[in-house]
């Protein structure tokens, strides 16, 4: 049985994962990565094995300063939406791994939203 912090992740991990794999593959997913200074995401193909596109706070020239804030996931969203677009993604879904959607994870997935990613 899991009862350590890292075991109960792994299984909210691999849960999330598997019904977004049994879904459909028509579309890429949008991965988020979020550690205590930084957060980073990535639109990943899973049928051929190919990140499409990605953004991080720890780009320069984003400007972010501080990137483990609501504010540095809001742009990082914003950048990641528009990073997509320009690959041709309209629609993915959204893969949060085993963060809860609250917090840096929301605010990235409103952000994403609202600039012309439908998730």
């Amino acid at each position: 049985m899991a009862t350590s912090k890292k075991d109960l992740f792994k299984r909210r991990k691999s849960r999330v994962r598997h019904r977004l794999k049994t879904v459909s593959t028509d579309r890429p997913r949008l991965s988020v990565f979020r550690s205590n200074r930084n957060i980073s995401v990535q639109v990943i193909d899973d049928v051929k094995g190919v990140t499409l596109a990605s953004a991080s706070t720890l780009e320069k020239d984003l400007g972010i300063t501080r990137g483990n804030n609501i504010t540095a996931a809001e742009v990082i969203g914003a950048t990641i939406a528009e990073r997509a677009k320009k690959a041709g993604i309209a629609k993915c879904y959204f893969d949060r791994g085993g963060y809860m959607y609250h917090g840096r994870v929301k605010a990235l997935a409103d952000s994403a939203r609202t600039n012309g990613l439908e998730i």
